[in-house]
């Protein structure tokens, strides 16, 4: 197959490339700068925004096809202020959309989020809602993969956790983490458990006008995922609990000093969990005990 994989010079679309390389199917790779990335030999490379359609549509023309992978991050604060979310979520959706009906692309897999609704409660959960709705009113025959978070190399989860302690508690032993890091839980997947199934979404019929919840083999707490990145490397830490109202004071107030990476967005993200309702990886012929877990990962 012809396949086309939008954001296919990020952390996903190069695991995934290189997935869809072994599989045999011929692989172009979009992205706004994929000189720039470690893209597979053999993987051709197209420079296209989603944001501008004139520069992506006729890069669908061909395509058995595609997957729309392009994200901003919901960690941190988008340069350009939160209303980024929208113009690359729904907008660059419903540009890859346009261009895939255009061109008779028969599969259109969206990568999505756990919680999206476009009446949630973040300008990431919404935009993502929104996202959604332009590919379930498509003509395309598409799939929806809603992930937790995703951990593996290139990935920013992981170093998530220092950039926290970097911005609450610089240089002290200490770590303050809102609501001391159990509030919210997260069910994190590896890449490498990841993309064998974006790679089946694309393939295989079955799978067609579905929508997937996907999670790893263990729900952890943000405390959790804390102590075992610091433990994987012999640090030890003290986790101070942050009360949730004085960490959204704060993170509100900073939400206008220009540069500093959080804000009110990312402390409403805090308030909920980023677990699947019912772990869909079966469908796809996944166990969850037969994924690699963070800890696992990790070396522990």
């Amino acid at each position: 197959m012809d396949v086309l994989v939008v954001g296919g010079s990020g952390f996903i679309g190069t695991h995934l490339c290189e997935e869809l390389t072994d599989r045999g199917h011929d692989v172009t790779a979009l992205s706004r700068s994929p000189g720039d990335a470690d893209i597979p030999d053999g993987v051709r490379t197209v420079t296209g925004d989603v944001t501008d359609y004139e520069s992506i549509e006729g890069v669908f023309d061909g395509q058995d096809a595609a997957i729309n992978l392009v994200a901003l991050s919901p960690l941190f604060k988008p340069k350009g202020g939160d209303e980024m979310h929208d113009r690359i979520h729904r907008g660059g959706t419903e540009n890859c959309v346009q261009a895939a009906e255009e061109h008779g692309v028969e599969r259109f897999v969206q990568m999505s989020a756990l919680g999206a609704d476009p009446d949630g409660p973040t300008h990431y959960i919404r935009s993502k809602g929104r996202a959604e709705e332009a590919v379930r009113d498509s003509s395309l025959d598409w799939v929806i993969i809603r992930p937790s978070v995703v951990f593996g190399e290139g990935g920013e989860f992981v170093p998530f956790t220092k950039k926290l302690k970097g911005m609450f508690a610089p240089g002290l032993p200490i770590y303050p983490l809102p609501g001391g890091g159990r509030k919210t839980r997260f069910e994190p997947i590896w890449v490498g458990d990841l993309v064998p199934m974006l790679a089946d979404a694309l393939t295989e019929d079955e799978h067609g006008h579905e929508t997937y919840e996907i999670g790893g083999p263990e729900v952890l707490t943000l405390r959790e995922v804390t102590e075992a990145v610091y433990e994987a490397e012999d640090t030890s830490v003290s986790i101070l609990p942050l009360p949730m109202a004085l960490a959204g004071v704060g993170l509100k107030t900073l939400d206008v000093v220009p540069g500093f990476p959080m804000g009110a967005d990312q402390y409403r993200s805090l308030n909920f969990d980023n677990t699947t309702r019912e772990n869909e990886s079966t469908a796809f012929g996944v166990e969850t005990g037969e994924m690699t877990s963070l800890h696992e990962y990790l070396g522990r």
